[in-house]
């Protein structure tokens, strides 16, 4: 039995990811045993009662079935849990035990008993795959829904900037100085790219060579600007750009008009061919967005550029990021060797690729936009956008043949991923990384992110700001 429960939550990871982890870490203790033993009680009586209720000389026997069944009914139908059930409900229980008992012991047609108890588990077992699929739903809609605190507190933010802005100051000089550290953040969430900054500052050396660009669209845009001009972060600079004035006219602008985040790609399989389903094995991998290809437009002056997603944490000095010989390679990414490309045949074409190769993450990627200018990534990218379109994953696969033999290798201690995901990761490997990335779908702003990896985020977050009181932000 045991392992037939195992191989339902591996097919059930499979189908659903990360909410059947979630849904074993947060399981609470039954408060309706009760009310589920009723329930098994009514099952039992509603299968035998058909067949006491043809034999004449059980009819006392049938009128105690159908009053029994009728009295747990009534009772179920006004009870969800044992806290709602009646004083007097002990006694009809074992009021229906007996009688279930002595319907047991009355020679009836088997196969009629069969019948109806097989309609019954269809009926049961159709009802439990609803609520599986609607509580995976519900799971889905509440992470990939903004809370209704961080709403709040971009309205706040935007109507206070329209109020005064006054103060709104550009130093427009530091933006496109190349001989500076330049970090990009795409990001529509305040608090978010906050705690990349914060963090990253606060680890630096020196600050002062900090120059960090947070691209946001226009609904974000004025509460970012207000948000940044409030809060200061040692001497980096952050200067806030809508993506939605800067859209090259050659390019796609019905796709480019908005912002795009990092794309995640929730990817499982067995760990083997031949693997059962208890070993099924669920990655989130982050890719480049469509957003991402407009970066050696917007930055026309800068050489090198650092984007950190807003889903990280930085625990340590980054600065040995700008000194990096990458050998004429495009973009400097963290390997993902567990997930190999072979392992990814239903979203790529085998063909084109090396099957024992690594995917790679974004998450923390240091860009040469020389070299990029100079191969035409962007254009590149586009152009297998177009032919790969009407394929599932179509930007998943694009990303990774634009980039294919172009991704130089950033040592595995750079980026600790799985803090959005993954239960199990170990705290000293959390401790050393120089990044903690938060890829999968608990988000560490949300109620559904794992509580024992809150607290690395949560630490770089200003908790005395008045709009976060105001707002109830308190992930």
């Amino acid at each position: 039995m045991k392992a037939g429960v195992d191989e339902s939550e591996g097919l059930c990871e499979l189908n659903y990811g990360s909410y059947c982890i979630w849904r074993e870490e947060n399981r609470e203790e039954m408060k309706d045993s009760t009310v589920k033993k009723l329930k098994d009680q009514l099952f039992v009586a509603r299968a035998y009662f058909p067949s006491i209720a043809k034999i004449p000389a059980q009819n006392k026997l049938s009128r105690e079935l159908k009053q029994n069944i009728q009295e747990l009914e009534r009772v179920l139908s006004e009870s969800t849990t044992d806290a709602d059930l009646p004083p007097q409900i002990g006694k009809k229980s074992r009021r229906m035990e007996a009688a279930i008992a002595r319907a047991k012991s009355v020679s009836v047609d088997c196969n009629n008993v069969d019948k109806k108890l097989r309609q019954i588990f269809d009926l049961t077992e159709d009802e439990a795959n609803f609520h599986m699929k609607q509580s995976a739903f519900l799971y889905q809609l509440a992470v990939q829904t903004m809370p209704k605190s961080l709403h709040c507190l971009s309205m706040r933010l935007t109507v206070e900037y329209f109020k005064d802005h006054s103060f709104d100051k550009e130093l427009s000089e530091n933006y496109s100085d190349p001989t500076l550290q330049h970090y990009v953040i795409f990001s529509n969430n305040v608090i978010a790219s906050s705690v990349v900054i914060n963090s990253t500052v606060m680890h630096a050396r020196d600050s002062m060579s900090q120059v960090f660009h947070v691209l946001t669209d226009g609904q974000n845009y004025y509460a970012m600007k207000l948000w940044f001009l409030r809060n200061t972060f040692k001497d980096a600079v952050v200067q806030v750009l809508n993506i939605e004035d800067h859209s090259p006219d050659y390019y796609d602008k019905a796709t480019l008009s908005h912002l795009t985040l990092p794309v995640e790609f929730r990817v499982s399989f067995h760990s083997s061919d031949n693997a059962p389903a208890t070993h099924n094995r669920t990655q989130y991998i982050s890719i480049f967005s469509h957003s991402h290809y407009l970066l050696p437009k917007l930055f026309k002056n800068l050489e090198k550029v650092v984007v950190l997603d807003d889903d990280v944490v930085v625990q340590q000095d980054l600065s040995a990021l700008w000194s990096l010989d990458m050998g004429g390679k495009v973009t400097g990414a963290v390997q993902i060797c567990s997930v190999r490309l072979g392992q990814l045949r239903s979203y790529l074409d085998e063909s084109s690729f090396h099957k024992n190769s690594c995917s790679w993450m974004s998450g923390l990627n240091v860009i040469d936009l020389i070299r990029w200018r100079e191969l035409g990534i962007s254009e590149t990218y586009w152009k297998l956008m177009k032919e790969v379109s009407m394929k599932e994953g179509s930007a998943f696969l694009a990303s990774l043949l634009t980039f294919q033999d172009l991704i130089y290798a950033l040592d595995g201690v750079w980026v600790l991923s799985g803090l959005g995901h993954d239960y199990g990761l170990n705290i000293q490997g959390i401790k050393k990384a120089a990044v903690l990335h938060y890829n999968g779908n608990m988000k560490p702003w949300l109620d559904l992110g794992i509580p024992k990896y809150k607290a690395y985020w949560k630490k770089f977050l200003n908790h005395e700001d008045q709009f976060l009181s105001e707002c109830n932000v308190n992930p």
